[in-house]
Order: structure tokens, then sequence, then C-alpha cells
């Protein structure tokens, strides 16, 4: 009981942080929830910082001004781009950016839950300290589904599906802290999404003039698997004009193309678990992360799964936040001895 009371303490703030691959969340103690896009620029000249007039950029911002940026992207696959010391540096300042829009107090002692792809786990937590040491006082690293699943109290027989760019992460919860063989990350995400869009796109369109993000952009206001009863139309320029193109079936075969990893992992890991509990854990599935977003994804991935018996899918509510306030509700839950003071 002392301990809660302590949690309350106005020196402490607490936060939840889901750093993303393409977007970053931070919820915090104070009621404070934000997010932005995980992009970084620094101004290329001193044109640049003129237009520009920041010597740091951020998100949508960032991507606004990328032709007078070097802009980084610094998480691929979930991870810390190893060996790019600009990647290390995009990722302190995205962290640093984060807890600026928390609006902690000046005397506040700042304790931070970050969450991560679940097998990259080792890998980004001496990254992750080193990129937060500066910013907070203490720190827990814990893979994304846990995070999601703790926000939500799905704590026992249940399968949490976390799709995002880089990674999706998989992980049961059957009443204790996940382990290795719990959890799962595999590497049909959004990023997969957008290279095949582009690659279908450019393969039906060849004069029409496109970038990667115009076509992640596509995915995101139009994404859907299954059927769909509407057209989808966009503008693309071809020699410098706008035309109408029809990307319907492109969209379709681009978002379709992850599910069978997808819908193969989840019976992977249902399968192995205790067969006793099996059942409990097919009628409790939860998708979350934008790729929750798409249209059907639910339905398909049910569909999939009912010729090994009855089962439940459902999306979580929140999919920007939910990772983020998952995170901050173990801040505020964990026993003082899991955290690593820094």
């Amino acid at each position: 009981m002392k301990q809660k009371e302590s949690k309350k303490d106005d020196n402490n703030l607490y936060v939840g942080i889901d750093l993303g691959t393409s977007r970053s969340a931070i919820v915090a103690s104070n009621s404070r929830k934000e997010w932005i896009e995980s992009f970084v620029g620094w101004p290329k000249d001193f044109i640049s910082q003129q237009v520009v007039g920041k010597k740091v950029l951020f998100g949508s911002e960032a991507l606004e001004h990328r032709l007078s940026l070097d802009v980084c992207r610094p998480l691929q696959h979930g991870v810390i781009k190893e060996g790019i010391e600009r990647s290390e540096d995009a990722v302190k300042e995205i962290i640093k950016y984060l807890l600026k829009l928390a609006k902690p107090a000046s005397d506040q002692k700042i304790h931070a839950v970050v969450g991560v792809p679940a097998d990259t786990l080792k890998v980004n937590k001496i990254a992750i300290r080193n990129a937060v040491a500066e910013s907070v006082n203490s720190l827990m690293v814990v893979s994304e589904p846990f995070a999601v699943a703790y926000g939500l109290n799905l704590l026992t027989n249940a399968l949490v599906i976390d799709t995002g760019a880089g990674t999706t992460d998989f992980c049961i919860m059957h009443g204790t802290i996940p382990t290795e063989e719990d959890q799962k990350t595999i590497l049909s995400a959004g990023d997969y999404i957008d290279e095949q869009l582009f690659s279908y796109l450019s393969e039906k369109y060849p004069n029409a003039k496109f970038n990667k993000n115009m076509v992640r952009q596509f995915k995101e206001q139009h994404s859907f698997v299954g059927e769909l009863s509407e057209e989808i139309e966009v503008e693309i320029p071809v020699d410098g004009k706008p035309v109408t193109h029809n990307i319907k079936q492109e969209i379709k075969r681009a978002c379709e193309s992850i599910l069978p990893a997808i819908v193969e992992t989840t019976i992977e890991m249902i399968v192995r678990f205790d067969p006793e509990f099996q059942e409990k854990i097919k009628n409790n599935i939860i998708i979350a992360g934008g790729g929750s977003l798409i249209r059907g994804i639910r339905e398909y991935v049910q569909d999939a799964l009912k010729e090994y018996g009855p089962c439940h899918v459902a999306l979580v509510k929140d999919p920007m936040f939910a990772g983020a306030e998952g995170a901050l509700k173990l801040a505020e839950d964990m026993p003082s001895q899991y955290w690593e003071p820094l």
C-alpha cells in the first residue's frame, strides 16, 4: 500500500513509450498523450537552416521539409539500425522530443517503460538504455504486445497480435510475465505492404511518377483485405499532369500479402501452447497496432482459423496509443525491484 501511495508523488512522472518503426507514442501519468511519426531531420546547410528555422525537425514536419533535410528513420524492423551513428542520435532526439511533449515539471523524476518488438528485446534493450540515459531516471524495456496485453488487462488465456510498420509481434498471456517462448516476431508488416504496393503500381502504371511516401499514404487511407464494393481511385502525375488511377486490386494484393505469415504464426503459437488451454486462447485473440486498421483483417484472420475450431478475434479500440497506455500502466503498477536505475 505504501508503494501505491508513493506512485502518486508529484515528484515522479511515469511514462509509457511505444517506440515504433513508423510512429512513436507517449502516455504520461499527468494525462498527456502525444504521438509523432518516427522521422528526424537535420538541415543540410545554412540555407536549409534559414528555411526551416530549427536545428531538428520531427515527424510530419520533417517529411514536409525533407528536401531541405538529412532525414533519418532510425528504426528498421523495430530495431535501432546498428553501426549508424545518425540513427542512434535520431532515437535520442525522438525520446527527448516525446518527453518534452509530455511536459514534465522541472523537478520531476521520470520513470519510463519502453515497448519494443518481442524478438528484439535483448538487442534493443542496450541501445534504448543508451538513448534514454540522459533523459530519464529509471527504465524498463518490455515487448510491445505484452504492453498492449497489460493495458487491456488481458493477463491470462489471451493472444495479442501487434502489427506495426516494421514487425508483427505475437504474445500469449497465461497469468505470468511472458517468456521468450510465449512471444514471436515476424517481418510481415506495414513496410512489407508498402514495398509490395510500390512494386505492383510500378508494374501496372509504368508512366506514373510516385514515391514510397505517396504509396504509404495510399495504403494508410485505403487499406483493405477481402471484398470491397467501392473502387479506389487516386491522382498520380503522368508527364507532370494529375491523372486518376484505379489502385483497388493493387491495395488488396499488397495488404493480403502479409496475412499468410500472420495466420501461420498464430496457429504455430496456439498449437505449441498447453493443449488444455488452447480453446480459451483461440477465443481471446486481439489484433493491435496500425495493421488493425486494415479493413476486413479481423474477419480474414477469424475465418482462416475456423478449421481449428471455434475462435474469436477482436480489434484493439485505440491502435495509436494501446501500447503506450499499457506501458504506462506497467510503470505505475510495477514493483521497484523491476526497474533499472539510470
